[in-house]
Order: C-alpha cells, then sequence, then structure tokens
C-alpha cells in the first residue's frame, strides 16, 4: 500500500462489528460481514473478535482489521465509529460496549434495557446465519444466507504428496457437546480397516483427548494433529479431507465453508439452529434439547450410536462427493 493509500484509508469512515465468540459463532456471520462490506465500500470494517481468528479473514473477504475482543466487550474503538453492529448477541452487555464507543450509528436487536434502540425483535427460533441476516435486512442491507463459502487461496489447489485424510476431531467447548472418545475411536477403526487414512485433529487442549482417541484405535502417532496446527493448517487440511467426523463444534463450520463432506453429532441444540445447510453434511439428531453448556454428554448424544455415524460416514465416502 502506498503513502497516499494510507492516507485515505486513514479518513475512511470506519465500522466496528462485534463477535467476540470462536472459531463456529465467526464463520456463521461470513454472510453478514460480505453484506456489510458490500453495503459500505468506503467504509474501514474493524471485527471485534479474538485475535486467534485473524488467519481466516483473507478467505472472508470482508474485514479491514481485527480489533482483540473476546466476549460481549468492552469494545476499545478509540475514536468513534461513524457505524457499530452488533453481531454478538441480543445484549445488553454487547449494546452496552458499543453504545459506549460513541458510534454515530448503531444497528443492533432491540433490547428492552434500551427503549431508544428501535431494532428488530430477537427470534430464539431462528437458525444462526438467518438471525443476522435477517437483522440487517431490517436496516435495509441484503444479506444471503447460502453465501458462507470461504474463499482459499489459489496456492491450496496443489495436490498434496499424500492422500486426502478423514478427519475425526472429539472435542468440543463443553463436555455436554462431545461424544464419548470410545465411539470415536471405534469408528476410527473401522474407516482405517476401510482403508482411509484417520486423523485426529483438536486445539492444544485438547491433545490429551485426541492422544486417547488415537491410542484406543490403535491409531500412529503421526495420525495425532491435535495442538499441532495453526488455525489457517487446520483450516488447510479440512478444505483438502476426504470427510470430517465431530461433533457440534466450529470445525463443523469449517467444512461448511469450505465444502468439505461431514458427519455432524449434535445433542442439546437442534441443527435447525446450529446445523449445516443442505449438501454433503449429514446432521445426526436424537430429537433432544438440553444445555448445550453442560458438564456432561448431553443424554441425546448418547443415543447417537458408532453403527449410525458409520453408515453416515461411508454413504458420503461412496457417494464420492469431493
Amino acid at each position: 500500500m502506498t503513502t497516499a493509500e494510507r492516507a485515505v484509508v486513514g479518513r475512511a469512515p470506519v465500522m466496528v462489528v462485534l463477535r467476540g465468540l470462536g472459531l463456529g459463532d465467526l464463520l456463521m456471520v461470513v454472510p453478514a460481514l460480505r453484506a456489510l462490506r458490500r453495503s459500505h465500500p468506503g467504509h474501514r470494517i474493524v471485527l471485534a473478535a479474538p485475535a486467534r481468528l485473524a488467519p481466516l479473514m483473507p478467505l472472508i473477504g470482508a474485514v479491514d482489521e481485527v480489533l482483540d475482543v473476546s466476549g460481549p466487550g468492552p469494545v476499545p474503538a478509540g475514536a468513534p465509529p461513524d457505524i457499530a453492529v452488533n453481531l454478538h448477541g441480543r445484549g445488553p452487555q454487547s449494546v452496552t460496549a458499543l453504545r459506549r464507543t460513541g458510534a454515530r450509528t448503531l444497528l443492533t436487536h432491540a433490547h428492552p434495557d434500551f427503549p431508544d434502540v428501535r431494532g428488530p425483535s430477537w427470534r430464539s427460533d431462528a437458525h444462526e446465519v438467518r438471525r443476522w441476516c435477517d437483522l440487517l435486512g431490517r436496516y435495509g442491507i441484503a444479506a444471503d444466507p447460502a453465501d458462507l463459502a470461504l474463499r482459499p487461496p489459489p496456492s491450496w489447489e496443489s495436490v498434496p504428496a499424500r492422500p486426502a485424510p478423514v478427519i475425526v476431531h472429539p472435542g468440543a467447548a463443553d463436555p455436554a457437546r462431545r461424544w464419548p472418545p470410545e465411539r470415536f475411536a471405534l469408528t476410527a477403526v473401522a474407516l482405517r480397516q476401510a482403508g482411509h487414512e484417520v486423523v485426529i485433529t483438536g486445539d492444544a487442549g485438547e491433545r490429551a483427548l485426541a492422544e486417547r482417541v488415537a491410542s484406543l484405535a490403535c491409531l500412529p502417532e503421526r495420525s495425532v494433529l491435535a495442538g499441532r496446527t495453526g488455525l489457517r493448517r487446520l483450516a488447510r487440511l479440512v478444505a483438502r479431507a476426504r470427510l470430517v467426523i465431530c461433533g457440534d463444534t466450529g470445525v463443523a463450520h469449517l467444512a461448511t465453508a469450505l465444502a468439505t463432506p461431514s458427519v455432524v453429532l449434535f445433542g442439546p441444540v437442534s441443527p435447525a439452529l446450529w446445523g449445516p445447510p443442505h449438501g454433503p453434511h449429514v446432521a445426526l439428531w436424537a430429537g433432544r434439547s438440553g444445555d448445550p453448556h453442560g458438564d456432561r454428554p448431553d443424554e441425546g448424544l448418547l443415543e447417537i450410536g458408532v453403527r449410525e455415524v458409520l453408515d453416515a460416514a461411508v454413504n458420503l465416502l461412496e457417494v464420492g462427493v469431493r
């Protein structure tokens, strides 16, 4: 960027968008972020979100800067932005944080604590992607809920030497959404016996869980990639995988965004609210709803058996949707 271009950027009006949540939460607002980019091409869009998500911004193509924010705020925006957009939640914390930025215009849902804010009502039965597209629609900004795909750089299209793996991702932020490791292991055994390369992914905090699954499945140590892949490398791995098997967590949304077939195990939350759209994805759910932040595996999640998961996996692998 030239000096003149930097000067223009410095004078551009700023839009601050709050989404201080995790990987899956970010991917659910990609259509909304792109809609904001299209509707405000002259603004500098600053996303208030965890800094660890920054590697995905080039694949989204709508954000100019990431402001490191976890949770509903505070949002240290510096000079008052021209527009603040609440893609975080219904409030009141997120609404308060954005009002404190001094933004001239605030786009958010209505909340009884803020009678002067004229936003749409919060719908608890709306799919998470649709929720934020509908919010912007009420403010005259058209967003396409189907615009979820990430745009990998051309260099990712090179054919790697190793065969495309099946990814087994046993972790999730809360125990309520974690299928038992023994069942993940049995699934991995069957897939490896069928001739598929299986790798176990997760973050650094899930390394022990991944190692347990690999040990139960008698997988070699090289199969455990948990804690060894940054977000960008994980995205590239998912992009070339034959299949992803996981719970209701961020990697499931990454598979959707990269058009990688997936089998996603839902427990306390219906896939009608957080599940993948139609396509090469199978969402398994026993029909129960519960506490997604519970401290033990959800009873509905435990109703999903290994055979059910394997049947879905084999069907996707045999169809060859890749």
